[in-house]
């Protein structure tokens, strides 16, 4: 009988802890419940390079209030490395604050966006990266809204990165854009892995600039680029 007692302690005390640790991971989370991948790790053995845009001197787009595509820009990739950690992923910031990548010393905006360039794909290559996701915000007077992703038409890897994420920018953020390609962007041209920038809404909609504005929206961005991510992982042949 004291054996029978003792282990049923044990076993009380072994689901105590289980279930303290699964509230633990669901609250570092913050994902829906439903969705999260709890206990396993994804993305392990992955070098996922987060480019949130511009920074420094490079506002990039501004918004009618003044509002700065380079803020919400690193808000999102914050909120997106988290999500790629929780999920076993090595990641690294281009940026993590507000600066550029160029040379203290260079002068002339020109000049430094084409250290700052240079800088972010050195970054992609010194860490052998298998995944590159650069942030951007877009701005057009004559109209627009919604999260799209970009992709150059170099590596089809890049492309379905690229659909994996905008079917979750339809499904999470209900945007009716679709994946477009691109000859000319230098980090995608020239990164050779599976890359996409994301331009994940219009700072000049007035409907749309106040939800990029909130903190809850900007991880709901993360996260549906998250999701985009473990989709094509799951996927994927092309980097395993």
């Amino acid at each position: 009988m004291m054996v029978s007692n003792d282990w049923r302690k044990l076993s009380i005390v072994a689901g105590s802890l289980a279930i303290l640790l699964f509230v633990v991971n669901l609250l570092a989370a913050d994902a829906p419940i439903a969705k999260l991948w709890s206990f396993s790790a994804p993305l392990s053995g992955y070098t996922i390079v987060v480019d949130p845009g511009h920074g420094g001197p490079d506002g990039g787009a501004v918004a009618p209030d003044g509002t700065i595509e380079k803020t919400i820009a690193l808000s999102v990739a914050q909120y997106l490395r988290d999500y790629l950690q929780q999920a076993g992923a090595y990641v690294i910031m281009t940026r993590d604050d507000d600066h550029d990548l160029a040379n203290p010393d260079t002068k002339g905006y020109s000049r430094r966006k084409a250290e700052d360039l240079k800088a972010r794909l050195m970054m992609i290559r010194d860490h052998k990266a298998d995944l590159f996701c650069s942030i951007h915000l877009n701005s057009n007077p004559a109209g627009g809204r919604g999260a799209q992703v970009f992709y150059d038409t170099e590596l089809e890897a890049s492309k379905q990165l690229a659909q994996a994420i905008q079917q979750q920018f339809q499904k999470e953020l209900n945007s009716k854009r679709q994946i477009e390609p691109q000859d000319d962007l230098y980090l995608l041209r020239h990164a050779h892995i599976p890359a996409v920038l994301a331009e994940v809404g219009f700072l000049s909609d007035a409907e749309e600039l106040p939800l990029l504005k909130q903190k809850s929206y900007q991880k709901k961005i993360a996260y549906a680029m998250y999701q985009g991510v473990l989709e094509y992982i799951a996927n994927s042949q092309t980097l395993r």
